[in-house]
């Protein structure tokens, strides 16, 4: 079903799908599949939501694009929008996560030269942390997996130190340290918690230390984990926050938000031809609308909380751990994760890996209590036989 002309980066499936309604997609043969992936937290209202369908095709109909040389009154009213909610003082946009991750960098090290000189150039990030694909962000990425030798050199002044570990904080941050760079929640890693606690003593000694504090909310952002920010939940008090994924609803889209201090970008120091295209922000101004009216996180919160208390119930054999908030859940389990991931995916239910050991469940936002059951009820009759 596949093509053999698009290279295979992603060790694909041989799934072909045509149609998406919901939290269900449609395959080229007409199988059916209950969707607790969402392109990995992308397509947070699901597919075919009629207001973002509708938005798109209205902006399409009178501007898909235009040069950053001037501006959008789309562009310019979610950018309103979304840093009155946000509480942030400006926005960059790009269109990607690690779009959004290599501003932050950027941002971090001009920080640093402005505040310390040469000197203050090293970012710390979080051992099993995952920031992006570029050099950059790679290095970042605190996962030797990603760090294969036939992509070096690497860049220096990075390095990282273990999550929720008070002693590696000890020394972690000195005059040299430009950020500490962390993801609210580590999904690739395996969808890790954070202490709450801990990160907040990390961001202390951060800010002591003079150096900025970057969450990069990539995954987390944008009502994923029941609120609008994790960040904010976790009280870490970010400087820079990054976002992606589900900021658009599935079209492409990155935003690095920025204030006090870390408000340091000027005219030439970082840019982007498609970033910030109306058309994407036509579709965003749709996403923050629906996530920010009345009721839309809490039921989020719910769902999240339901699903995590039913896998729990099943007491399984296999299941070691089960964790998360809002809709984002990691199902740890004490044998091959793929190969539970290949035999639902058989029986129609998409999800994904994180970690070594880990299913990753990240269903869209308005998934609705009948597609949750359905899904549940095939998750269910694999785990059964491990």
């Amino acid at each position: 079903m596949g093509s053999s002309k698009v290279l295979n980066n992603y060790g694909s499936f041989d799934v072909t799908f045509k149609y998406g309604k919901g939290s269900v997609l449609t395959d080229v043969n007409n199988k059916k599949y209950v969707d607790f992936l969402s392109g990995i937290a992308v397509n947070c209202l699901g597919h075919g939501y009629k207001p973002l369908v509708n938005a798109i095709k209205k902006q399409a109909a009178r501007q898909i694009h235009i040069c950053n040389y001037f501006m959008s009154d789309t562009g310019t009213a979610y950018a309103d929008e979304l840093l009155a909610v946000t509480g942030f003082d400006g926005v960059f946009f790009g269109n990607s996560g690690a779009e959004a991750n290599e501003a932050a960098i950027k941002l971090a090290r001009k920080y640093g030269q402005l505040n310390g000189g040469s000197k203050r150039k090293t970012i710390v990030t979080l051992e099993r942390s995952f920031h992006g694909r570029t050099l950059a962000t790679l290095t970042a990425t605190g996962q030797e997996v990603f760090h294969p030798e036939c992509f070096g050199p690497y860049q220096s002044e990075f390095k990282t130190i273990r999550a929720n570990n008070y002693d590696d904080l000890k020394t972690a941050f000195d005059g040299t340290t430009a950020a500490l760079m962390m993801e609210c929640i580590q999904g690739e890693g395996g969808v890790i918690l954070l202490d709450p606690e801990w990160a907040q003593a990390a961001a202390k000694a951060a800010h002591e230390a003079g150096a900025i504090v970057i969450a990069d909310e990539v995954q987390t952002g944008m009502g994923r984990t029941g609120v609008l920010l994790a960040s904010d939940e976790l009280g870490i008090n970010a400087d820079v926050v990054t976002l992606a994924k589900a900021i658009a609803g599935g079209v492409p889209m990155g935003a690095c938000l920025y204030r006090g201090k870390a408000d340091v970008f000027k005219a030439g120091d970082h840019q982007s031809t498609f970033g910030g295209n109306p058309l994407a922000c036509a579709a965003a101004r749709v996403v923050l609308k629906t996530l920010t009216s009345p009721g839309f996180l809490d039921n989020v919160k719910k769902n999240g909380e339901y699903i995590r208390s039913t896998v729990k119930s099943w007491n399984m054999k296999c299941v070691t751990d089960v964790r998360g908030k809002g809709l984002m859940t990691g199902i740890q389990v004490n044998c091959d994760p793929v190969d539970i991931e290949k035999k639902c995916l058989a029986k129609g239910l998409l999800f994904s890996t994180a970690g070594k050991d880990t299913l990753r469940l990240v269903p869209p936002l308005n998934i609705s209590k009948k597609e949750i059951d359905l899904g549940l009820s095939v998750l269910k009759s694999v785990l059964v036989y491990y």
